[in-house]
């Protein structure tokens, strides 16, 4: 592939900034610098460097992001900062066949909410976990005002009626981590849904932080604010996610 394209498709602005960098002496391969936009490189494993930052070719991007919390999960956030600035322009620029550009996030956290996003520019990935269909667990670590009680846990285990569906929302999982603790996992997703079968069991939530989704756990050395890319074999463990699976 053309190395004008490699930076275009990896998000470095149009073929024309793209085309800009490297002729200015700006884009580096294997320590050499590129100055002809129509230089060909084999995209596997290729590793690059623009504007001395380091980066390698990616077909799709599948990010994890430590979301802190202060932060919404939009483009357009109303208050508080978007969790898009955490990232890289590059991400954010990559280039869709929509009409948003760069990686989006899968599914929402609120902004007092902390814990594990999955982010990617791949539409089927995000239909894939997305999908009430595939119950993809999600597990959530909640910090309760009030004492958790082993009958709060039970009616959570059996389902409780929210507000605006008469059918019963049943917890996955779900056990008492301490006096005002609990751990529930979920595997399909509402507006604020943690917060309102808390609340539909006479308690409520202070504090909340998603530890993982399906197989993938949020690491203990990724800060809050930080992102890391995903390894393939991550990516994969995701898809093949259902329901009762570690």
């Amino acid at each position: 592939m053309r190395i004008e394209d490699i930076l275009y498709t990896q998000g470095f602005g149009t073929r024309r900034v793209c085309a800009g960098l490297i002729q200015q002496g700006f884009v580096r391969v294997e320590g050499h610098v590129v100055d002809d936009p129509g230089a060909g490189f084999e995209v596997q494993g290729l590793r690059f460097t623009v504007q001395g930052t380091e980066w390698g070719y990616h077909d799709k991007a599948y990010l994890m992001l430590h979301k802190p919390a202060g932060t919404e999960c939009s483009q357009k956030p109303s208050t508080y900062p978007s969790i898009y600035t955490l990232l890289p322009a590059p991400l954010r620029q990559r280039p869709n066949k929509g009409a948003v550009q760069g990686v989006q996030a899968i599914g929402r956290l609120d902004q007092d909410t902390t814990g594990l996003l999955l982010l990617t520019d791949d539409g089927q990935f995000i239909h894939r976990m997305g999908s009430p269909r595939h119950h993809v667990p999600k597990v959530y670590e909640i910090g309760a005002k009030h004492a958790v009680t082993q009958g709060q846990v039970d009616r959570l285990l059996a389902g409780v009626v929210l507000d605006d569906d008469p059918k019963p929302v049943r917890a996955a999982a779900c056990e008492a981590t301490g006096p005002s603790a609990m751990r529930l996992t979920l595997t399909e997703g509402k507006y604020h849904q943690v917060k309102r079968m808390l609340a539909a069991v006479g308690n409520r939530v202070e504090t909340l932080h998603r530890s993982s989704i399906g197989p993938l756990a949020l690491p203990d050395d990724l800060a809050p604010g930080q992102w890391r890319w995903l390894e393939p074999a991550q990516v994969d463990a995701l898809r093949n996610a259902r329901a009762g699976q570690p």
